[in-house]
């Protein structure tokens, strides 16, 4: 299946527009939903357009996955650059510990459900 067909790739991408269609447009802040939910979908959404860029590329197509390793790579990369090296080159960036574990449940998902 491709990644762009996936349900919850699918369902991923909306509720991020959503939410942030909510809060930029129209002003509306729910206080966890705003605090979590576009970490916990970053993972699912920006693994799964890379997935689907390198299975257009990639020799082996549709049958191309990302290794747990490279998931891993990926979750890691956002928690050091968006909760430890932004938060110190800039004030408009504040670190939480809590974003670190919803991108990590954000991979799971992307792994078990998407990456398939």
């Amino acid at each position: 299946m491709r990644v762009l067909q996936n349900p919850l790739f699918l369902i991923a991408c909306l509720l991020f527009w959503f939410n942030q269609y909510l809060e930029k447009v129209k002003g509306i802040f729910i206080p966890f939903v705003n605090a979590y939910l576009d970490d916990l979908l970053a993972m699912p959404v920006v693994l799964g357009i890379s997935l689907q860029v390198f299975q257009l590329i990639h020799p082996l197509k549709s049958g191309f996955r990302f290794t747990k390793v490279q998931v891993m790579v990926g979750w890691l990369y956002f928690s050091l650059l968006f909760e430890v090296l932004l938060p110190k080159w800039s004030a408009k960036y504040v670190a939480d510990p809590w974003d670190i574990l919803a991108y990590g449940i954000g991979a799971v998902i992307f792994y078990r459900f998407i990456n398939k």
